[in-house]
């Protein structure tokens, strides 16, 4: 293509460990394969400032912020501007100043901003400079849910942001391009709730790297314990993650242990709140923290299990632990989107009974969680290839194509 890539994203997209950091790190890339691409992000912490050399490999140049604004001041300053509390932590007049510059410095001919908090960045365009927004996932509407689902006032500002973020996330859309979603059910309820057509809102989905998440990898073995071992992995300071691990462990697991009564259930993930940390005094549940690698926990595991009660898009935990051919027990919202059948690829169960009696099913027939984990890992290689799942982005981004 003729002209540069400027790459919005809401955190520096190095190392790809953390589900928005997979997605944006191999879109990042896949740009970089056809133009330089320009990249301004910010990080979150002393870590993430570090992945600045990383992300230095990739870019053609690059502007990289620690985000400095508190929670409670996004918070304030949202009530004061009427605008979503998201879009309100993720500002810095650093990245408005470095982002105007670019666009006057660089032959910049495409902006791909990646998650609905970047947008805001992104000033009125020229002629002949393409707009694509990767909203990820329909954030606006996993807020009303949470409003929906709660009391007190934290149901009234998950309402409010709910509100104000989909009033966004409609402008923002409605001047870009192109928006892209996650899974096609992501992009047809954001076309339904907005009235845009296929030709404005389309589906990107996820893939997995199947060379990293490779079950015939050589691994340093872990603790599994003498019992049957279940597996969750993730963000652990992230909500629905968090609510999924209380569930399970509370609700789930003790069924299990009934006929099982060593059975370890292992919540791995860095940052554990301290709803997760408390659960690490329960009979059997181990709360690891972050780890150097995930691939060993998964190559454990007798059963992995994504029991999420509010999930958006497609989740990478599932896709990594059926390419480490797995058996996975996941909740209809974390099967949402994923290619793959009931029975033969995952096992989809809806409630703690039937998680609890799924996962019963898997360890009293082993043969069969074998067969189900090997019918995952031909699912990954037949479908989710990061290289097939991103082949189109640079002819969707610069318009040189029509989305299906």
């Amino acid at each position: 293509m003729t002209g540069d890539i400027l790459f919005l994203c809401h955190r520096v997209p190095f190392p790809p460990d953390r589900g928005d950091k997979i997605r944006s790190c191999h879109m990042l890339k896949r740009l970089a394969q056809v133009a330089p691409v320009h990249v301004g992000c910010f990080a979150d912490d002393d870590r993430d400032m570090g992945f600045a050399a990383d992300l230095a490999q990739v870019a053609a140049s690059q502007c990289v912020l620690r985000r400095d604004r508190s929670k409670l001041v996004a918070g304030l300053t949202g009530l004061a501007k009427r605008q979503s509390m998201l879009v309100s932590l993720f500002d810095h007049p650093g990245l408005h100043h470095w982002v105007r510059q670019t666009l006057d410095e660089r032959p910049i001919r495409a902006v791909f901003a990646y998650s609905a908090q970047m947008a805001h960045f992104v000033p009125p365009l020229v002629p002949g400079v393409r707009f694509m927004m990767d909203f990820v996932d329909f954030d606006s509407a996993k807020y009303a849910a949470y409003g929906r689902q709660g009391s007190g006032p934290m149901a009234w500002v998950n309402r409010r942001e709910g509100r104000l973020l989909f009033d966004f996330e409609r402008r923002v859309a409605a001047r870009a391009d192109l928006s892209s979603f996650v899974s096609e059910a992501e992009a047809a309820l954001f076309r339904n709730a907005t009235g845009l057509g296929p030709d404005r809102v389309v589906a990107v989905e996820n893939g997995v790297a199947l060379d990293y998440f490779d079950p015939a990898a050589a691994l340093d073995p872990v603790d599994r314990g003498q019992g049957p071992l279940l597996v969750f992995t993730g963000q652990m300071d992230y909500r629905p993650n968090v609510e999924a691990v209380e569930s399970f462990a509370r609700d789930v697991l003790p069924r299990v242990q009934a006929v099982h009564p060593a059975a370890r259930f292992a919540i791995v993930g860095r940052n554990p709140a301290p709803q997760v940390e408390a659960l690490s005094h329960l009979s059997g549940v181990v709360v690891t923290g972050g780890v150097p690698d995930v691939r060993g926990w998964l190559a454990a595991a007798d059963v992995v299990v994504a029991p999420l009660r509010i999930a958006r898009g497609i989740q990478n935990k599932v896709l990594e632990a059926m390419a480490m051919a797995r058996p996975v027990v996941a909740s209809p919202q974390a099967a949402e989107g994923i290619d793959a059948s009931h029975g033969d690829d995952l096992l989809v169960a809806a409630d703690p009974a039937g998680e609890g009696q799924a996962v019963l099913d898997l360890l009293a027939d082993p043969a069969r969680a074998q067969a189900i984990g090997r019918a995952a890992r031909a699912r990954m290689e037949q479908r989710y290839r990061w290289s097939a799942t991103l082949a189109d982005l640079p002819a969707m981004l610069c318009g040189d194509m029509q989305p299906a």
